[in-house]
């Protein structure tokens, strides 16, 4: 009988508590701010980093999860009899995270070649951040509900991760600026002639879509994005951050241009935080490929 274990991390800004309701093992990433460590979402909540990004006179930064504590994990679970494990990983290009649970899974083999043929252990590179990858988890329980097999829940978390895309626009450049995902001397003229970056994020890329000029044009232009090129019908998703009035109306926007709710909406995480900033508005979807 089929008996999967679901695991993502906390870079996926789902939260703790569902997905202790739901069975999934979500692991922390490690920030560290001022020389003390803390585990996302368990040890602070995102409003409580929020305030600490805003006040820091020096950046918090994150630490990938490291083999020891996915090994530990696998073994756990294929003594407890599971037959398949899927985890859906932060960004394999942002973070040594999706490859530290490689190496753990294949010295778990090395160690107990005996559990290879027990559990199956799928790794997935979630290719994003933030809900762009914790989303499909959620759908992917609810195909494991109703016994759908491994081989399809795999096809369509795969298919999402290789279609979704994000567009978040910052309000400030500061944790941009910051992070290097713009040159300081961009970031400064931005400040300077009232640009934003609206920010796209797929296929493990980070790019500058388009400056907008005026706050007044970001969610117009973000739902031009959108419709422009969402797959037709499928679900979307919008993040906030630590002002959420700009979701309600990016919210407001998408449900009257396409007839429907989004299908998630969450905050922003700390581990994204530290990069896009504390203030932002993001829009997650599938998104039509050029061939």
């Amino acid at each position: 009988m089929t008996k999967i274990k679901f695991m993502t991390d906390t870079a996926s800004d789902l939260p703790l508590k569902l997905t202790e309701e739901l069975g999934i093992d979500m692991r922390s990433i490690l920030l560290t701010i001022q020389g003390e460590s803390y585990q996302e979402q368990r040890d602070l909540s995102k409003e409580e980093f929020y305030d600490i990004l805003a006040h820091a006179d020096e950046m918090p930064s994150t630490s990938q999860i490291t083999s020891f504590v996915f090994q530990e994990a696998f073994e756990k679970y294929a003594r407890d009899g599971y037959t398949d494990l899927i985890y859906i990983s932060i960004n394999a290009k942002g973070s040594a995270t999706y490859q530290n649970a490689c190496n753990a899974r294949d010295l778990l083999y090395q160690e107990h070649p005996e559990y290879q043929n027990r559990m199956k252990i799928h790794i997935l590179d979630g290719g994003n951040y933030t809900i762009a990858y914790g989303y499909p988890v959620l759908e992917a329980i609810k195909m494991a509900d109703r016994g759908e097999s491994v081989e399809d829940i795999l096809n369509y978390l795969e298919n999402w991760l290789s279609n979704v895309g994000v567009y978040f626009v910052p309000m400030t450049l500061k944790y941009v600026k910051k992070s290097g995902r713009l040159t300081a001397a961009a970031a400064f003229a931005g400040e300077i002639l009232g640009l934003r970056p609206m920010i796209h994020i797929a296929h493990g890329e980070i790019a500058v879509s388009e400056k907008i000029r005026g706050e007044k044009n970001i969610i117009s232009r973000i739902t031009e994005k959108v419709r422009n090129q969402i797959i037709p019908g499928s679900p979307y998703l919008i993040i906030e951050g630590s002002n959420p009035a700009h979701a309600d109306k990016l919210e407001s926007a998408l449900t009257k241009e396409f007839g429907y709710p989004p299908a998630y909406r969450t905050k922003v995480g700390s581990a994204v935080a530290i990069n896009a900033g504390h203030d932002l508005v993001a829009v997650i979807f599938l998104e039509q490929q050029n061939t």
